[in-house]
């Protein structure tokens, strides 16, 4: 699977990261996602450096300094409309396969070298094929990746402590 980006869905204002099959038949699976992974997945892809390092940022550095290299990520399940993914990873502990969010996975697979994979019954009942007409340039993905970046910079601006709740 390709990573393609992270696009809104509207009228919903849902952000989605889409998959594209790198080999048959092209097909797509659209995972729905958080905003805060939607402009995490979007920042890497963008190759955007930020003042401090962002969760996945670090999860990627602990695994680097542990010596742990994540080798592949696999959207393994959908169960109930949620999609469940693993992170295979390869260290001195030998192999070893991490249950996570299919959203956290690929944040973190945007930052490294790792491959993504989905399940064929996965594919079969979320996928769907693209028109021809579907299928976006580069530039329509970097449209829509600077969009989840401008909504989260907005986001950053406006929010204060006191939305947090808490004492």
């Amino acid at each position: 699977m390709k990573l393609v980006g992270v696009r809104v869905e509207m009228p919903s204002n849902t952000p989605i990261v889409l998959l594209q099959e790198t080999n048959d038949d092209g097909r797509m699976l659209p995972i729905f996602i958080g905003q805060a992974e939607a402009t995490a997945i979007a920042l890497a892809l963008e190759e955007v450096e930020t003042p401090r390092p962002m969760t996945h940022d670090l999860v990627r550095d602990l695994l680097m300094v542990l010596g742990v290299t994540l080798d592949k990520i696999v959207v393994t399940d959908l169960r109930d409309k949620t999609f469940f993914a693993e992170m295979h990873l390869s260290g001195p502990n030998g192999a070893q396969i991490v249950s996570c969010r299919p959203s956290d996975a690929l944040a973190i697979a945007a930052r490294t070298e790792a491959l993504v994979y989905a399940e064929p019954h996965v594919l079969e009942a979320a996928g769907f094929q693209p028109e021809p007409d579907e299928i976006d340039d580069e530039e329509e993905d970097e449209e829509r990746a600077e969009e989840v970046l401008d909504e989260f910079r907005e986001f950053i601006d406006s929010v204060k402590p006191e939305d947090f709740g808490g004492e």
